[in-house]
């Protein structure tokens, strides 16, 4: 019986003993695994703070893009031919066959010019017969309060076509398509009556990319003489406008064997509204067709 109890008292003690072991092997295991999730916690706010800084980095650069200055493209001309050089000897014939030289308008190198010519085939007392002709030419430089060049010609061209709708007095006005003319083109036509004869009135406005193009040509028959076929002056119109514009494209280096003297390039792009504060008047006075058609004579 004695031997029995102290064999119990020994397995006893032996199972204590085994528990005393496995928790004490239990511990390590459960620091380490405290170690490794604090560790790691450690380590995401670590990552987590990497990624705000680079989400702190990616605002301010963004911030930084959107405080920049804004940008608009470049206009795609930068300088203009000489008005009264963008016609050839035999297109200014064929329009104003007794005119000698072209007048000079108002004009700022490489922003703005025009030129008219006049001519009077007097026959005496069977009357005579009178041409006007006169070239304008308006370039747009890009700005970013108002946009590309190309946009404010655009405007600008809509504008000279409707000045040249509303001329007051004006008679059987009509309005067509120009094709082959620049990037879009409108002839406008149509009749005036003043004491000196009655008028055919014929406007070609064209834009091509930042430039405008206005061609004004009237005839009439005067102290007694024939009046002049609107169609045929409507002809003689496009064919100056056409050949205008090339002059334009060839002054920036764009097509046409023998470009028009240029004047001198101006810096592009501008932070003017036009290309200088002086274009902005001129789009409504001197440049505008309706205007120099109505006060010729």
């Amino acid at each position: 019986m004695q031997r029995r109890a102290e064999r119990d008292q020994g397995a006893q003690q032996a199972k204590r003993l085994h528990r005393v072991l496995v928790c004490a092997a239990a511990v390590p295991v459960m620091l380490i695994a405290a170690g490794c999730s604090s560790d790691s916690g450690s380590g995401g706010d670590s990552a987590g703070g990497g990624n705000g800084s680079a989400s702190s980095g990616a605002g301010a650069d963004s911030g930084a893009s959107a405080s920049a200055a804004p940008t608009v493209q470049a206009a795609a001309y930068n300088s203009l031919p000489d008005a009264c050089g963008t016609l050839s000897k035999k297109t200014l014939k064929s329009l104003t066959p007794e005119a000698s030289k072209g007048k000079k308008g108002t004009s700022e190198a490489g922003t703005r010019g025009s030129c008219s010519w006049s001519s009077l085939d007097n026959n005496g007392v069977k009357g005579s017969q009178f041409r006007w002709l006169n070239v304008s030419l308006l370039r747009f430089e890009s700005d970013t309060s108002r946009g590309t060049g190309e946009a404010q010609a655009g405007k600008y061209y809509e504008q000279q076509v409707q000045d040249a709708q509303s001329v007051a007095g004006a008679k059987n006005t009509k309005s067509q398509a120009v094709a082959g003319t620049g990037d879009a083109a409108t002839l406008v036509r149509y009749d005036l009556k003043k004491k000196e004869g009655a008028f055919k009135q014929q406007t070609v406005v064209a834009r091509v990319e930042n430039v405008v193009v206005t061609v004004d040509y009237n005839g009439a028959g005067l102290a007694g003489d024939k009046t002049p076929n609107a169609d045929d002056l409507a002809k003689l119109a496009e064919k100056a406008a056409k050949e205008a514009v090339a002059a334009v494209s060839a002054a920036n280096g764009e097509g046409g064997a023998n470009p028009a003297p240029s004047a001198p390039a101006s810096k592009a792009p501008s932070k003017s509204a036009s290309p200088s504060p002086t274009a902005s008047k001129s789009a409504s006075t001197s440049a505008s067709p309706s205007k120099s058609a109505a006060k010729t004579s």
